[in-house]
């Protein structure tokens, strides 16, 4: 049996909605994993190349690997109605720095409905920060309860903005059923390694076919804060968990303690 079924790059999405630290944690990505992977970012702003100048100017990567997408729209239109403009992008990238191994497409910032379409990515992370506030995990969405990882950002943060960051994890594991969710710091050596480690083995996942990108679908349950915990609300094509659409992959991996 060959090492790998596949040879095409792993293409991982990062969306979440504004300020949640997407550019920051793609950096973080790439100073953890470019001395061992080939790596490639596209961006995606609405009139800007802002995004791509700060990676750019970060210094993690060559800066020819690092290109942006101006949507001129809503963000999500570009990486779920329309990925065009965004698949030439990552295929152009591809070509010119064959073999990559992994590309990293960042969303505009969004709100929590944006989720890729897996005619783009094969996988994708979304990202929250306890700024936001720690109700927010809670509130469900496509984003949150169907990512292959969520990722609570920024939680150095926490003594600053009064969030609980364990209670915030927890909230979102039952969103997620227990889905794998990181609480990050980019300060926090264990969470960065943590992270590094997913991306690792879900591009061996992507390589040997194990790993089925799956649509997270327009609907997915939310939750009340006011109401009783065990109850949710699904909506749209009978869903009644966030879950109801069979991951090719086992949550078992990149599960992390939270960090405070």
């Amino acid at each position: 049996m060959p090492e790998h079924t596949t040879t095409r790059s792993l293409r991982l999405g990062v969306a979440g909605p504004v300020g949640t630290g997407k550019s920051s944690l793609i950096a973080t990505i790439c100073r953890t994993l470019a001395s061992e992977l080939q790596l490639g970012v596209i961006t995606n702003d609405i009139y800007t190349d802002e995004d791509a100048r700060f990676l750019r100017s970060a210094g993690v990567l060559d800066p020819e690997r690092i290109r942006a997408v101006e949507t001129g729209a809503c963000p999500h239109t570009a990486i779920r109605d329309d990925v065009t403009m965004n698949l030439l992008a990552v295929e152009d990238l591809e070509r010119d720095f064959a073999p990559l191994d992994v590309v990293l497409v960042e969303s505009g910032g969004d709100n929590l409905t944006a989720t890729f379409s897996p005619a783009l990515v094969d996988a994708q992370i979304f990202v929250l920060d306890v700024a936001g506030g720690g109700d927010v995990a809670r509130k469900g969405g496509p984003g949150i309860s169907r990512a292959d990882l969520l990722v609570v950002n920024k939680t150095d943060l926490s003594p600053y903005v009064g969030v609980d960051v364990p209670q915030m994890v927890a909230d979102a594991e039952k969103a997620r059923e227990g889905g794998p969710v990181l609480a990050l710091s980019r300060t926090d050596a264990a969470s960065v390694q943590a992270l590094g480690d997913w991306v690792r083995e879900m591009l061996a996942a992507h390589r040997t076919g194990s790993h089925t990108p799956v649509d997270p679908g327009p609907m997915a349950p939310h939750f009340h804060a006011d109401e009783d915990d065990d109850h949710d609300h699904g909506h749209g094509h009978g869903h009644g968990h966030g879950h109801g659409h069979g991951h090719g992959h086992s949550h078992d991996h990149a599960v992390a303690p939270s960090h405070d």
